[in-house]
């Protein structure tokens, strides 16, 4: 049996990016293994962002996709479902149950994941690990405290330029046409990429349901927040799995990091949490 491999997860955001290089820094090339998951729906400039990462990486980002579907709107047609208050079928299917036939493939003794070191984001943290602590998560930006704006600094230091989305004011570089942003992400979406707002018109109409609280068809130009659309971040699982479930266990991780003498290996929150005690 060769030897196990820590499993990069690669999304084409900026926290990722850099989780990823943070983990190649540390463990070496040829013991990761970067995955990223491909969606139809996303920006054409992600091409451009793999290919620059990688040449940073010096390491190959190996591509995967869903059998069954290519984007959001081919799950919405086929299980006649958008969304509801535990999660979206997209994600499950686009990108759960890939990551988990991933998991199956390779032996691994640990995941990097690009959690920032935000309230948010550990909260995110903790309670993936809670519910899938097989997966053995490994959160090198929360351990050495880094946000978005400063992976954003670091990749631009390496001479990267940010995902074409993020230019165009979006939070995060999601699938476009993401069914758990609000009437402000839906209205940019209607300005920006016309073509998907009518897609999604058309779904609703085909699945008899809607995104939002009301039909995209009824959704005013005025509706929704104007400043810069906050699209809820979709990672491996989602994030409506954890987004109302605030752990007790974010707070007193927040107080007591700077408690935490071991440095230099990206551990886990649980063990983390057992160095401050």
């Amino acid at each position: 049996m060769g030897k196990k491999k820590k499993i990069l997860w690669f999304s084409c955001g900026v926290t990722s990016a850099v989780a990823c290089k943070l983990a190649l820094n540390k463990y070496g090339k040829e013991n990761c293994h970067i995955a990223y998951i491909k969606i139809d729906s996303a920006h054409q400039d992600n091409k451009r962002f793999i290919a620059l990462c990688e040449k940073w990486y010096d390491a190959k980002v190996n591509v995967y996709q869903s059998e069954k579907y290519k984007d959001q709107f081919e799950v919405m047609i086929a299980k006649k479902f958008i969304n509801s208050p535990f999660g979206a079928p997209c994600t499950l299917e686009l990108k759960k149950k890939v990551r988990i036939e991933i998991e199956k493939q390779i032996d691994f003794d640990g995941q990097i994941f690009g959690f920032e070191f935000e309230k948010k984001e550990i909260n995110r943290a903790i309670k993936f690990e809670e519910q899938y602590p097989d997966s053995k998560p490994l959160y090198p930006l929360i351990e050495n405290k880094l946000s978005k704006p400063e992976c954003l600094a670091i990749l631009e230091s390496a001479g990267i330029e940010k995902p074409d989305m993020y230019k165009l004011g979006y939070h995060n570089n999601n699938c476009i046409g993401c069914v758990k942003g609000g009437m402000g992400y839906w209205n940019k979406i209607r300005i920006d990429f016309p073509e998907i707002f009518q897609k999604m018109l058309d779904v609703e109409e085909y699945v008899g349901a809607h995104a939002l609280k009301i039909p995209l068809k009824d959704l005013k130009p005025t509706d929704g927040r104007h400043e810069t659309p906050i699209a809820p971040s979709c990672g491996l699982f989602c994030q409506i799995e954890f987004e109302d479930i605030i752990s007790d266990k974010v707070e007193p991780f927040i107080n007591g990091f700077e408690k935490t003498k071991e440095r230099g290996a990206f551990l886990s929150l649980n063990n983390l949490q057992k160095q401050q005690q």
